[in-house]
């Protein structure tokens, strides 16, 4: 018999027989402070804290959405990548415990331990309000950086090492260029319910005809953005977040990734970058010199990450049936195609 999905409210109390059972020493906890996160969309995630008699400790929960955004997704997968990063100097939250059953909680879930730290913001960008929007230039070069140091040394692993080869696309073709596009053909797709509008065919047909065999093959962190960043009060690292759409590819579309969101939150909403905002100039000769690799599919692989971002973004659209003048994608379609003219 299937379990009835909790609304938000109802979940501390199904969730303290699990603290009992998976943290030590938990019999007399209670859980407080219980609230939704509105950052990120692609995976709910809840911020908590556990009281005993010595204290409290900050825990996440996440869960996946009632919807997929993605037609893979796949709770054990982050997992596995937090798991398996938490052996480097990658400061990625250490998972307490993943249920995969028919739980209380009405579908998978896992709880992670809550860095210190704070992210800059997504909706309103970064450029507009939240911790990278009151620093100072010299703050905002530092988190600048910080970001761009994370993405080398992500890229600087050594995934067969770290067992993370099931990151792999086989299935998707051949070639981890070709796959991910063959992957992208598949999502929008399942995405959109059937054919994609134009801009996306244009795109994916380009991403075919110009697919290559990438000089670094790479862990990709799939989600490279100043906002899943968190920063401690000197605008240093002290966490790195959401590793849902990680997979094996070319290093340069994590590079392409950051710099596309960056182009969303200036240009495409009308204003310049905040002031200590390196350029993209800067950004690639700073990349290149941190992480020992060059950067000369650049393009290629910022029309890759509209394709890929467009995919939560035009489920989300179908699902909930938006008017057609909620266009969420405008930001997508509109890069792709000034990256194609």
């Amino acid at each position: 018999m299937s379990i009835t999905r909790p609304a938000p409210e109802a979940i501390p109390a199904l969730l303290e027989p699990a603290l009992r059972q998976y943290l030590p020493g938990a019999g007399g906890s209670r859980i407080s402070e219980f609230a939704r996160t509105t950052r990120g969309f692609a995976t709910e995630t809840f911020l908590f804290e556990v009281e005993d008699a010595y204290g409290r400790l900050p825990l996440v929960l996440r869960r996946p959405p009632e919807d997929a955004l993605f037609p893979d997704y796949d709770l054990l997968r982050q997992v596995l990548v937090m798991n398996r990063l938490a052996k480097t100097d990658i400061p990625v939250p250490a998972v307490a415990w993943l249920d995969r059953g028919e739980t209380a909680l009405g579908s998978p879930y896992f709880v992670m331990n809550r860095l210190s730290g704070e992210a800059p913001g997504d909706f309103p960008s970064y450029h507009s309000a939240g911790n990278y929007f009151e620093a100072t230039p010299a703050e905002r070069t530092r988190m600048w950086w910080g970001c761009v140091d994370t993405i080398a040394a992500v890229h600087q692993l050594d995934w067969r090492a770290l067992r993370l080869d099931f990151l792999a696309l086989p299935h998707h073709g051949q070639g981890p260029v070709r796959q991910v596009v063959n992957y992208l053909d598949a999502a929008l797709r399942w995405a959109c319910a059937g054919e994609p509008a134009e801009p996306y065919r244009r795109a994916i047909a380009y991403l075919r005809e110009n697919a290559y065999e990438p000089e670094h093959l790479t862990l990709c962190w799939g989600d490279a953005r100043m906002s899943n960043i968190l920063y401690d009060s000197d605008c240093r690292v002290t966490g790195v977040l959401d590793w849902e759409i990680a997979y094996l590819g070319d290093h340069e579309a994590d590079l392409a990734w950051m710099l596309f969101l960056e182009w969303a939150s200036t240009e495409f909403e009308g204003h310049p970058p905040l002031p200590g905002t390196p350029s993209r100039a800067e950004t690639i000769e700073y990349y290149e010199r941190r992480s020992g690799m060059p950067v000369r599919n650049l393009r290629y692989n910022e029309i890759l990450a509209a394709v890929l971002l467009s995919v939560p973004l035009l489920r989300m659209a179908n699902r909930v049936e938006l008017p057609p003048e909620m266009n969420i994608t405008g930001f997508c379609t509109t890069r792709i195609e000034q990256l194609l003219s």
